[in-house]
């Protein structure tokens, strides 16, 4: 992922510190978005998409820890790194315990938190990857037949032809027929990478659903 393609989010509470990291981060290319505290980017953070987050780990309104298990618990989770004085390494190893990608320590050269940045950049790019893979795949569950649906809820149960067959009152010929047209539009080479797919968009339909 390119350095333009995401934001920097920096929080902390002392503006100095703040201004000089983004200083530093956008004289290196980045796109640098400032917040002077942890309470005030939280509350903005769910609206917040393909950014990367660096914070102190220790603030007046919570810590740097408390401030990344909050965000897992509102679903907006981001990337992030947090910067820590010397004596406050066990802290950091709790931040790393609730989420964040690295800790730096406080003296630190400019290129070790650029190069953390790109790092958490990388895991961006990722889990972007991934939600368009997920995309893909809901895509191609969507063009299922009700059928074929209820054939792959079988298969992914682990279900042989002959127990769908009786479930759905088919005959296992028939099972055959839709669990090919369905690896067909799944696009899916093999057995495991169909399960794979299925597993990925959290596909469910329940035995009882399907002899309906």
């Amino acid at each position: 992922m390119e350095i333009g393609d995401y934001i920097v989010h920096v929080v902390d509470d002392e503006e100095p510190v703040r201004k000089s990291l983004a200083f530093l981060l956008t004289m290196a290319g980045f796109t640098v978005r400032m917040h002077g505290s942890a309470t005030a980017f939280l509350e903005a953070a769910p609206g917040l998409q393909r950014g990367c987050l660096v914070t102190d780990l220790r603030m007046p309104d919570m810590s740097g820890v408390e401030l990344l298990r909050r965000l897992a618990g509102v679903q907006a989770a981001m990337p992030s790194i947090v910067i820590t004085g010397h004596a406050d390494v066990p802290m950091a190893v709790e931040a790393m315990k609730a989420g964040a990608l690295d800790f730096i320590e406080k003296p630190f050269e400019d290129d070790v938190l650029i190069d953390a940045i790109k790092r958490a950049a990388e895991r961006l790019r990722e889990r972007h990857q991934e939600g368009q893979d997920a995309a893909a795949i809901q895509a191609r569950l969507d063009q299922l037949s009700e059928r074929e649906r209820q054939v792959l809820s079988g298969v992914v149960a682990g279900l042989p032809n002959k127990t769908i067959a009786y479930d759905l009152d088919i005959s296992p010929r028939t099972v055959e027929v839709h669990r090919s047209n369905l690896m067909a539009k799944m696009q899916a080479r093999s057995l495991p990478e169909l399960v794979r797919m299925a597993l990925t968009v959290d596909f469910r339909l329940n035995r009882t659903d399907a002899s309906l």
